[in-house]
């Protein structure tokens, strides 16, 4: 029996701004859709965690022995921005700045993105389609939308009529809860040539400029698809035209997820989507990542330590965990003591892990098991919450001390279930490595100066003199001074 039938999932949909009872579309089987990456530069730690919440809901699925089909697109494709400008597109500009070619800054910045998810142990999605390998299916998206009277074609572009589709009964602004009039009066034309019918109007299909490089053959004009219809195409690919759940970053709710229930509900006459479900924001020493500030940094930086933001390098483990002890929906914020604490917790719960081998187990338990397992899933179940769960983890950490100590009993049966259900929680769900993290590098050196101390104590011991003087002034060297007193040696860097 598939774990999922004893579960009962609530999710927040922010379609509907509640928590709901999760029933997938069809039983047994999910259909999982998340907004990748625009690789025209380094991924940065907001995407990596929005991508670790999504990793970790996959995770939790595939434990409950779901069929998850997980879909995370790559865009590939150069989109003007707003204003129209072809200087201001992304994948333009970094061509020019790096002397590239345009599949050349995509090719680089998608190995990058896979190497820093493989770091922090992401399970690959099931299927990862790109923009450029799904131009057909945007074009004949496109052309269903015109003949059905919900696009219209404007000097070689194509645009989504916001309005006849608002006519039609349907609602764009449904999900951010915006009111189409008011968007209309406060929205300016920003695209220059003037040609929308409305400023609301978005992008399904736009005409290239000679200065663009990233084009193909179209019935309008030689151009490149619009940012927001590439989602719908690949989404409705792969999954159908209603599938479970569409995830992605906050910022994505409006204007990119809106105009993809617009585009979906045109084009099929279905809600496209079940559960809309968003990651928040990643914030550093409580102010906003940004470039411009200073206030960011990469996730390498992070990892190897280079950077003026944090003492130390951190293991893509502790960055891991300290992100999960966040709820998805809710702002995190890291700082350097928040990711000391983190270092701290993750090597109590591995020396749980390890000392669970220690146990013997007795005739009888006095520790309930199966409710702490139940409480386990019940913090999943509730929205996927995460920092719940890790705080049910460490109680079994009290568990274990408590049975290393004798202080209470567990039987075999106890023992295995504990061990499982830890197992499980820490490596197969929230995507954790079983390894023990060193507090720092300053602990790393006075280990080995203590022990240098000990080889030299038991030289002198033994009237070696000439080794015991050359420890010492090795280290001296060094920076090392040893000092010799009443209560045994003890050094200073």
């Amino acid at each position: 029996m598939q774990l999922y039938k004893n579960q009962n999932i609530k999710l927040y949909n922010s379609l509907s701004g509640e928590k709901e009872n999760f029933t997938p579309i069809h039983e047994g089987t999910i259909g999982m859709y998340v907004c990748g990456p625009t690789v025209y530069s380094n991924v940065h730690l907001g995407n990596v965690r929005t991508f670790m919440s999504f990793d970790m809901i996959f995770r939790y699925f595939k434990h409950l022995e779901y069929n998850v089909r997980y879909v995370r697109n790559i865009t590939d494709a150069g989109h003007l921005t707003d204003d129209g400008n072809v200087d201001n597109d992304r994948f333009v500009k970094q061509t020019r700045l790096e002397k590239l070619e345009p599949m050349e800054v995509v090719q680089k910045y998608t190995v990058y993105f896979h190497k820093v998810l493989d770091l922090f142990n992401f399970l690959p999605p099931s299927i990862e389609p790109t923009a450029t390998g799904h131009i057909l299916e945007q074009i004949e998206l496109t052309e269903k939308l015109i003949k059905d009277g919900f696009a219209y074609e404007s000097n070689g572009s194509v645009y989504f009529d916001v309005l006849a589709y608002n006519k039609k009964g349907l609602n764009y602004g449904e999900l951010s809860n915006r009111n189409i009039e008011e968007l209309l009066q406060n929205t300016r034309d920003l695209d220059g040539q003037n040609e929308k019918r409305n400023p609301q109007d978005f992008a399904l299909w736009k005409k290239a400029s000679p200065a663009h490089i990233m084009r193909w053959n179209s019935p309008w004009s030689e151009g490149f698809p619009g940012w927001h219809l590439e989602c719908t195409a690949m989404s409705t690919k792969y999954l159908g035209e209603h599938f479970d759940i569409h995830g992605g970053g906050m910022d994505l709710k409006f204007p990119h997820h809106e105009c993809e229930i617009a585009q979906g509900k045109a084009s099929t006459g279905k809600t496209p989507v079940k559960y809309w479900m968003h990651a928040n924001m990643l914030t550093m020493n409580g102010q906003r990542m940004s470039k411009s500030t200073g206030n960011y940094i990469l996730p390498i930086e992070l990892i190897n330590g280079e950077n003026t933001f944090f003492e130390k390098a951190f293991s893509p483990n502790i960055v891991r965990f300290c992100f999960l002890q966040a709820h998805y929906r809710s702002i995190l914020d890291i700082s350097n003591d928040a990711m000391m604490a983190s270092e701290k917790g993750f090597n109590r719960l591995m020396e749980a892990v390890k000392n669970l081998d220690a146990i013997v187990p007795q005739s009888q338990s006095t520790i309930d098991i199966t409710s702490w397992k139940k409480s386990c899933y019940d913090a999943m179940n509730d929205d996927f919450n995460t920092p719940i769960l890790i705080a049910q983890l460490f109680e079994s950490v009290r568990f274990v001390n408590l049975l290393i100590e004798k202080k209470e009993t567990i039987t075999s049966e106890d023992l295995n279930e504990l061990k499982s259900t830890l197992n499980a929680f820490l490596f197969d769900i929230l995507g954790l490595k079983n390894e023990m993290i060193s507090s720092n590098s300053s602990e790393k050196l006075s280990g080995v100066i203590e022990m240098l101390i000990g080889m030299r104590n038991e030289a002198r011991a033994n009237k070696n003199f000439a080794l015991s003087d050359q420890i010492r002034d090795n280290l001296l060297e060094l920076g090392i001074q040893l000092k010799d007193g009443k209560e045994g040696t003890t050094f200073s860097l």
